[in-house]
């Protein structure tokens, strides 16, 4: 099963670990990032992320929300394996899956609004990008029990700030799991996730933050 922008309800999920996120006014959740595999003309632009640029620090005060236990490591996955890691870059709280819910869920109450529109159909590839990984190792991704459970906060400025913040703690979460995995071609996908979140999505809610909530203009390209 592959995403698709216009399907509503999408396919997605949020699972176990990683950095924290904004809740504020209402719950909200981050993420972000691109997928060499998931566009091919993308595999010779994007490289993995240059493990010498540090990554901001995160809000210590912000809080990841509670996973739903579907999106537990499924039996038979060693939690030690490659496999794993791409499971929780899907999976987690600041991970893929639940980013994508929330610009879902703030695009659902506010309407076609920049820069959320554009992040999610970025969002979409780097699920599909992940989803591979894990079809390759032989894991099958469920249907996200996250969506219907994300509450758009009540303003755009809102959730600017608290997905700026959710950036910073996504770029978190791919410094851990690159640390960690082995094999190169999950390591081009997730250095590819981690750029997106750094140098394409973090800018792009912090100048919407700075602008009121929203963009009247987005980049040509967008990760």
């Amino acid at each position: 099963m592959r995403l698709e922008r216009t399907a509503r309800p999408i396919r997605f999920a949020i699972g176990t670990g990683a950095v924290g996120l904004s809740l504020v006014v209402a719950l909200t959740v981050v993420g972000c990032a691109p997928a060499p595999e998931a566009v091919p003309a993308r595999d010779a632009t994007l490289t993995p992320a240059d493990s010498s640029e540090s990554a901001p620090e995160a809000d210590p005060g912000i809080a990841a929300p509670a996973a739903p236990a579907a999106t537990a490591l499924p039996a038979g996955v060693d939690p030690d394996s490659d496999a794993a890691l791409a499971w929780d870059a899907l999976m987690s709280p600041v991970g893929e899956y639940a980013a994508a819910a929330s610009y879902l869920a703030v695009l659902d109450r506010f309407g076609e609004v920049e820069p959320y529109a554009t992040i999610l159909e970025g969002e979409l590839r780097h699920i599909d990008a992940l989803t591979r990984q894990l079809d390759r190792a032989g894991v099958e991704v469920p249907d996200n029990p996250y969506i219907g459970l994300v509450v758009a906060p009540t303003d755009l400025q809102t959730a600017a700030e608290a997905w700026a913040e959710g950036e910073i703690s996504n770029v978190a979460l791919y410094d851990d799991l690159l640390a960690q995995a082995d094999d190169a071609r999950l390591v081009t996908v997730l250095g590819n996730l981690r750029r997106a979140s750094l140098e394409s999505h973090l800018p792009l809610f912090e100048a919407a933050a700075a602008a009121g909530g929203t963009l009247d203009e987005m980049p040509a390209h967008t990760p």
